[in-house]
C-alpha cells in the first residue's frame, strides 16, 4: 500500500473537483431557469466559495478544500457542495475507529490521505426533495478504499420520484455488474436508518463503504459512475416540483422532516464524526445541517 502511486490519488482528487464543478454549474442553472411559481420573484442564488483548512496538532500543512454554499435562492434554501483533500496523522480516536473497521497497523503508522466530495441540498419548495450525495477515497499505508452514494430525502413523498431516482442509480451501476444495485440499495437502507425514531431518513438510494476489490481502476470507475448518476437522478425531480404551490401545512411538514435529518447527521453519520475527529473545518463538516428545522 505504501507504493500506491501519487498519480492515482491525484486522479481521484481531480475527479471529485470536476464533479463538484459540474454540480455547482447545474444548480446555478436551475436558479436562473426558475422564472415562474413560488419564489420566482427572488434573485437567482449563487454559490459563495471559501477555502477550508484542516488543522493538524503540530501546525503543519494538513490539506483542505473548497466549501461552496448557496443560501436563500429561488430553488435552494441552502445547498452545500464541498470538496476536500486532507492528509497527515490520525489521532488516537480516529485510529481506534479505523482499527474497528478492520484497518491493520494503524498503531504503527497512522498516516492517512483522504479526498472526496460531499453535497446536501435543502429546498425552498417542500415538494422538492432534499438530497445528499458523497463520494470519497481513503488511503493509509495499510489499506485503501472508496465509498459514497446518494439518497433522496423528501418530506412529501411521490412514488414516481422515488422510482426515477432509484432507476437512474441502477442504470449507472448495472454496467459494473447487476449485483451492485441491489446490494448498495440495501446498504443505503441500513445505513440511513434512524434507530431512535424507528424509521428511515428518506426513501433511500445507494451507499457503499470500504470498497477495495483489489482492482483500483475498477473501483475508481464504479465510484465515478455513482457520482455521474447524481444529476440525472435528481435534477428532473427539482424541475418538476419547484413550480408547485404549497400550503403552510406543507412547509411545517418540511421543517419537521429537517429535524429528523439533523438528528441523523449529528448522531450517526460516519462522515460527520470523522471530519470533526480529524480537525477539519467545522463549518464545512456541519454544512449538511438545514437552515431551519423544528421538532414537535
Amino acid at each position: 500500500m505504501k507504493d500506491m502511486l501519487d498519480s492515482e490519488r491525484s486522479r481521484a482528487a481531480e475527479w471529485f473537483r470536476t464533479l463538484r464543478d459540474e454540480i455547482v454549474g447545474a444548480f446555478e442553472k436551475l436558479e436562473d431557469n426558475h422564472s415562474d411559481g413560488p419564489f420566482a420573484e427572488m434573485d437567482a442564488g449563487r454559490f459563495e466559495v471559501t477555502t477550508t483548512k484542516r488543522h493538524s496538532d503540530d501546525g503543519s500543512d494538513a490539506g483542505g478544500g473548497l466549501m461552496s454554499v448557496m443560501r436563500g435562492g429561488r430553488v435552494f434554501e441552502k445547498v452545500g457542495v464541498n470538496v476536500s483533500t486532507v492528509y497527515g496523522q490520525l489521532g488516537p480516536q480516529a485510529q481506534k475507529a479505523m482499527a474497528a473497521r478492520g484497518v491493520p497497523g494503524m498503531e504503527d503508522d497512522p498516516s492517512f490521505w483522504a479526498s472526496g466530495i460531499s453535497l446536501v441540498a435543502h429546498m425552498q419548495n417542500p415538494h422538492c426533495p432534499a438530497v445528499h450525495m458523497n463520494t470519497r477515497m481513503f488511503w493509509t499505508p495499510h489499506a485503501w478504499w472508496f465509498g459514497g452514494g446518494s439518497d433522496l430525502n423528501p418530506c412529501i413523498e411521490y412514488d414516481e420520484d422515488t422510482a426515477h431516482f432509484h432507476a437512474t442509480q441502477k442504470a449507472h451501476l448495472d454496467p459494473h455488474g447487476t449485483e451492485h444495485y441491489p446490494r448498495l440499495k440495501e446498504w443505503a437502507d441500513e445505513y440511513f436508518y434512524v434507530p431512535h425514531r424507528g424509521r428511515a431518513r428518506g426513501v433511500g438510494g445507494i451507499f457503499m463503504d470500504d470498497r477495495n476489490s483489489g482492482d483500483w481502476e475498477a473501483d475508481f470507475t464504479l465510484t465515478q459512475d455513482i457520482g455521474r448518476a447524481f444529476l440525472p437522478a435528481y435534477v428532473p425531480l427539482v424541475e418538476k416540483r419547484r413550480v408547485q404551490a404549497f400550503t403552510d401545512a406543507d412547509k411545517d411538514t418540511q421543517l419537521v422532516h429537517r429535524g429528523l435529518y439533523a438528528e441523523y447527521n449529528l448522531v450517526y453519520d460516519r462522515g460527520t464524526k470523522f471530519g470533526l475527529a480529524t480537525g477539519h473545518d467545522a463549518n464545512a463538516v456541519l454544512m449538511s445541517l438545514p437552515p431551519l428545522a423544528k421538532w414537535v
